[in-house]
C-alpha cells in the first residue's frame, strides 16, 4: 500500500494517487553540500548507484528529463540521441524550476508541474528498488524502477556515464 505523508510533495501525492507502493526516506541535509545525490546515499547509507539524479536538459530547445545515478553523469550526446534530438545542454536551472515546479537539489521526476519528455538510464533497472528525490531537499523516496518508468512514462537508455 502506498504511503502518504502528512504535508506530502507533488512527488508523493502523485505517486499515492495511482496506487504505487513507496517509502520515503529523510535525512539532514547540509546546504553546503556539493553533491545533493551523493549526499542522499551517504546519509542513506546507500550505494550511489541506487540512488538517482533528476536532471533537465534542453534537447534542441526542447525540456527533458534525464534521470541517472549520482555516481556518475549524465551523457548529453546519448540523450540528444535518444530523444530524438542533436543538441543537448543541461537547462537553464530558472527555466528547469519553472518546468518542473521543483528548485534545484529536490527535482522529482514524478508530480512535475509540465509534463516533460523522460529518459531513465537503464542501469536503474536492475535494481530491485531505486531512491529519487521525493520533491524537496533532504526527502527521497524509495519505489521499483518500473513503476518509476511507467508514471514518468519515461523510455530507457544508456544516458549514464561514469563520473570524470
Amino acid at each position: 500500500m502506498a504511503k502518504k505523508s502528512p504535508g506530502g510533495t507533488r512527488a508523493t501525492v502523485a505517486l499515492s494517487d495511482a496506487g504505487v507502493e513507496f517509502t520515503l526516506h529523510a535525512y539532514d541535509h547540509d546546504p553546503r553540500a556539493e553533491s545533493f545525490g551523493l549526499e542522499a546515499a551517504e546519509a542513506l547509507g546507500l550505494a550511489p548507484e541506487r540512488v538517482l539524479k533528476t536532471l533537465i536538459a534542453s534537447v534542441d530547445g526542447r525540456l527533458t528529463v534525464a534521470v541517472v545515478p549520482v555516481s556518475g553523469q549524465l551523457d548529453l550526446k546519448a540523450l540528444a540521441r535518444v530523444v530524438g534530438g542533436s543538441r543537448a545542454q543541461l537547462a537553464d536551472r530558472g527555466d528547469a524550476e519553472r518546468a518542473t515546479g521543483y528548485v534545484a537539489g529536490g527535482m522529482s521526476p514524478l508530480g512535475q508541474r509540465r509534463r516533460l519528455a523522460t529518459v531513465v538510464d537503464e542501469s536503474a533497472l536492475a535494481h530491485p528498488t531505486v531512491y529519487v528525490s521525493a520533491g524537496r531537499r533532504g526527502l527521497d523516496l524509495e519505489l521499483a524502477p518500473a513503476d518509476l518508468v511507467r508514471l514518468t512514462d519515461a523510455s530507457t537508455a544508456r544516458i549514464g556515464r561514469p563520473a570524470g
